[in-house]
């Protein structure tokens, strides 16, 4: 059995999330029953993690076993099969051991909001009309990167063995009437960045003020943070790999 990786993108609009589910329908679903008809052979796909209903991913890893080469024509093929809001742009061949999950070394996701209603944005950003200081969101996200334990900005009753994770970058930025929350980390608690987002807007407000914002990361509780920002303006933007014994395949 060979192992490849896939890296592709979609919009998650339509979709119940990455992860497979009862009754409702999922990205890595739609993708392993498309590699399944392609390759003729029953595929299970891993991805590099869960992402929550309606949320989007521009950059997103996946991997999978097969026994065969893949053809020349893989993508082209691959790519016809699926819908259109699913593109998948490169295919390696990876180590036996690889992992998809646990083999990223940094995750980064980016927020956006829009100030102004565009019907064209609707599926891709939090419209929000109230003024908000971004100085001074940028100054509570800095305090993000001080501290290691997250549980005040993770969905509760979740069965996480650690609530620890290593921010890295947490950067608010203008760009005309959008306004753009970019986070990394080594890795990510479920609902960590929409509720941090929804946190910083409080912040924004003037709602909660900087020492106040120190205090609810220490107090690891959720009810004491910000509300869950909506999930149409949450992007998984990229995961980052050791790339060293990666054989490129194809690219689209």
């Amino acid at each position: 059995m060979t192992r490849f990786a896939l890296e592709l993108q979609y919009d998650g609009s339509h979709y119940h999330g990455w992860q497979c589910q009862k009754n409702v329908i999922t990205v890595q679903e739609v993708l392993q029953d498309c590699l399944s008809k392609i390759l003729r052979d029953t595929i299970a796909v891993v991805g590099c993690g869960r992402t929550d209903t309606g949320v989007h991913a521009s950059h997103y890893a996946a991997h999978f076993q097969y026994e065969n080469e893949i053809s020349d024509d893989f993508l082209f093929r691959l790519n016809n099969l699926l819908p259109k809001d699913i593109a998948v742009h490169t295919v390696h061949q990876v180590p036996d051991n690889f992992n998809a999950r646990f083999d990223a070394i940094s995750r980064s996701y980016r927020y956006q909001i829009s100030t102004i209603k565009n019907p064209f944005d609707r599926h891709f950003s939090y419209v929000f009309y109230r003024p908000l200081d971004v100085d001074l969101m940028n100054q509570a996200a800095e305090i993000l990167k001080k501290h290691t334990e997250f549980g005040a900005f993770c969905k509760s009753h979740t069965q996480n063995k650690t609530n620890i994770c290593d921010v890295t970058e947490a950067k608010w930025t203008v760009s005309g009437p959008h306004v753009t929350f970019n986070i990394t980390a080594n890795r990510f608690l479920r609902n960590m960045v929409r509720a941090i987002v929804g946190t910083l807007i409080e912040v924004g407000e003037n709602k909660i003020d900087l020492n106040e914002f120190e205090k609810i990361i220490e107090s690891q509780n959720r009810q004491r943070a910000g509300y869950s920002v909506p999930a149409n303006g949450l992007f998984l933007e990229n995961v980052l790999y050791n790339r060293t014994d990666w054989k490129l395949i194809d690219k689209k």
